[in-house]
């Protein structure tokens, strides 16, 4: 149905063993392929595609601006695109985050972040020992170096552990498997505080910033920590002069029925991380958002961020931002997350109640996480081996609906979840589809796994 021989390709794919459907157009919320196949993209491909596919709009701006000027080198010059695209960050951006800094992706977003982090208790002192950055455990932060060290999940990290930073972690807001035995609100977010001991055992001197998806992503499937949990972690920061970076490279830009998902919270933290929804797929872009206090230790002092990438603030990449926010902002896609999202975790909720292998629905907005269980009373994982997320993937694509695998959320190495999180504007009866195709796909894949 969707395999195509790949024996005399020239490209160096991400599973060499693999064969992939060849994708030729997309449409909304839908993709198709080569061969006439319509997939409904459940999770705007790495929940990416915020404002869905093949928006006449952005392709436009992105032709005229690239037939003005395709690329000025950041270190010499500035474009309009630049200033307009930065300055629509800043009117949505919480609080006195008013200062944006681009790049082309979410690794880059969280790495300049981390060496932001550590140049700025430089510019304050000289002699500052402040680099350690705090990070949890099921987290995410991109597969650079510096980004993979923060991560705290561990199949990323496994073959690469010689050459990370030693970086300190804490648990994770995980309700599900809470590594406290404890459940909420008794627990008393006994998660969040283990940030505070973290920074006494590594000192607060060595501490420069702890940073967190505000919704977890890839690595555990739509983790949404309980109201209090932001509070107290800004609450620890400022008690040790500790930087608080969000990662909403994933969450962010509407994803989860807020422009910025830490709105949910109604927390400022100090740095921004976002990417993939910025640019809706349509062009590499990331950016860090960074409040004025920051910005202007920098001006007092060197003045320049020892940091830069090519291709940040690219204007062909920033006038497409720019087009994006304004067919976001103009369609009502944030609001349409919120109301679409409400709707598909109930409909999931329910339509997969009654399956055996389906553990949790949780999630915000639309990013919906599935934990996938082998005995749901215990919360036992399929063992590792046996692939379920990727089974669970292949028997929904079979129903024309694709999500996002992911494995070792319970333990490091097993573990299975996937998360659900289309284009922002999905239409209800979209919504509707997409159930079906996972409710059919979940109960093919419980069928072949436990009869």
């Amino acid at each position: 149905m969707y395999e195509e021989e790949l024996n005399d390709s020239n490209v160096f794919y991400r599973d060499v063993k693999k064969t992939y459907p060849v994708i030729v157009r997309g449409e909304g919320v839908y993709l198709w392929d080569k061969d006439g196949n319509r997939y409904l993209d459940g999770c705007a491909g790495a929940l990416v595609a915020n404002i869905g596919h093949g928006v006449a709009e952005v392709a436009k701006a992105m032709a005229e601006q690239a037939s003005q000027l395709g690329f000025a080198h950041g270190s010499r010059f500035t474009t309009p695109a630049q200033i307009g695209f930065a300055r629509r960050i800043a009117e949505q951006a919480p609080g006195s985050l008013k200062k944006v800094y681009f790049i082309s992706g979410g690794s880059e977003a969280t790495e300049s972040a981390l060496k932001l982090a550590r140049q700025y208790y430089l510019e304050r002192d000289k002699k500052s020992q402040k680099y350690k950055i705090i990070a949890r455990w099921h987290s995410y932060h991109g597969n650079t170096i510096g980004a993979l060290s923060m991560s705290g999940h561990a199949p990323r990290r496994r073959k690469y552990q010689p050459l990370l930073c030693s970086f300190p972690h804490i648990p994770a807001c995980y309700c599900y498997r809470c590594e406290f035995g404890l459940t909420y609100p008794g627990c008393q977010l006994r998660c969040a505080y283990a940030l505070e001991d973290a920074i006494k055992m590594e000192g607060p001197e060595n501490i420069a910033a702890f940073i967190a998806e505000t919704v977890v992503g890839a690595a555990a499937g739509a983790l949404v920590p309980p109201p209090e949990y932001y509070r107290i972690i800004r609450e620890i920061c400022d008690r040790y002069d500790v930087l608080f970076i969000a990662d909403e490279v994933m969450c962010g830009i509407g994803r989860t029925g807020k422009f910025f998902a830490i709105e949910h919270w109604g927390v400022v933290p100090d740095i921004i991380a976002c990417a993939k929804g910025l640019g809706s797929g349509y062009t590499p872009l990331g950016a860090i958002i960074v409040k004025d206090e920051i910005w202007d230790v920098f001006k007092k002092g060197s003045g320049k961020f020892v940091h830069g990438h090519t291709y940040g603030g690219n204007p062909v990449s920033c006038a497409t931002g720019c087009a994006v926010f304004d067919y976001l902002m103009e369609k009502g896609l944030v609001q349409n997350a919120a109301i679409m999202g409400d709707y598909l975790k109930k409909r999931l909720s329910e339509g997969l109640e009654s399956n055996p292998i389906v553990g949790d629905v949780r999630g915000l907005g639309l990013m919906i996480g599935v934990e996938l269980v082998k005995d749901k009373a215990t919360k036992a994982p399929f063992d590792a081996s046996q692939g379920v997320a990727e089974m669970a993937t292949k028997a929904c694509i079979k129903h024309g609906v694709v999500v996002y695998p992911g494995q070792g959320c319970a333990d490091g190495v097993n573990g299975d979840q996937f998360l659900i999180g289309p284009p922002l504007c999905i239409r209800k009866s979209e919504v509707d589809e997409l159930v079906e195709g996972v409710i059919a796909g979940l109960k093919d894949t419980a069928a072949e796994l436990v009869g």
